[in-house]
């Protein structure tokens, strides 16, 4: 029972919409009619500036790290997995509020802060290759989507083969992100493929 209302507060976590709330509260405007049309960090990066999407970006890896911190409560022990299984487990209830949030209708961002933020509660170490990766293709390529896309498929292969991990979970997991990724980046991976997918400015200042 615990686990499970655990659960549930995890994806309310994720359900916080970011975005789609300090656009609205600090500059009167949903990002998800502007831009890309997406309730994520890059999108308000895009639009409203770094002034916002810095926050936006702390705000969505940070649910992933205090749903994944939930499973160090006590009252969660001692109930078939280890700490590290559970943090998956609530670190993903998280990702699907924040693609699926029930405080803006369903309709959130694409995941990669706030599964980067699982990965900083659950196991460190692989979040801090994963940034190590992404920061290299963004820098080489200036495409945010194509570093996310390529850190999340080189995360399952950082966990078997870097890490040795032997949970069935861990691996499961590591085999989700990079699905997950992919499926809410289809748009970005035509335009990349087709030559049309835009950089982002983070130098934008309204």
């Amino acid at each position: 029972m615990y686990i499970f209302i655990a659960g549930i507060l995890a994806y309310l976590l994720g359900s916080f919409p970011s975005a789609v709330a300090l656009g609205k509260w600090l500059k009167g405007i949903d990002v998800r009619g502007f831009g890309s049309g997406n309730a994520g960090a890059t999108n308000v990066f895009r639009v409203l500036g770094w002034q916002l999407g810095v926050p936006v970006l702390m705000l969505d890896i940070a649910k992933g790290i205090f749903a994944a911190r939930l499973s160090f409560l006590d009252v969660l022990s001692n109930h078939g997995l280890d700490r590290i299984e559970m943090a998956l487990v609530f670190g993903l209830a998280a990702v699907i509020g924040h693609l699926f949030p029930i405080f803006a209708g369903f309709k959130g961002g694409k995941g990669v802060a706030t599964f980067f933020g699982v990965l900083i509660g659950a196991h460190p170490e692989s979040a801090f290759v994963s940034v190590a990766i992404f920061t290299a293709v963004f820098f080489l390529t200036k495409y945010v989507s194509l570093a996310s896309i390529i850190t999340s498929i080189m995360y399952p292969v950082q966990i078997i083969v870097v890490h040795n991990f032997q949970q069935d979970l861990m691996i499961v997991f590591s085999l989700i992100v990079p699905l997950v990724v992919c499926i809410t980046h289809s748009k970005n991976i035509n335009r990349l493929l087709n030559g049309t997918e835009n950089r982002v400015n983070f130098s934008k200042s309204n």
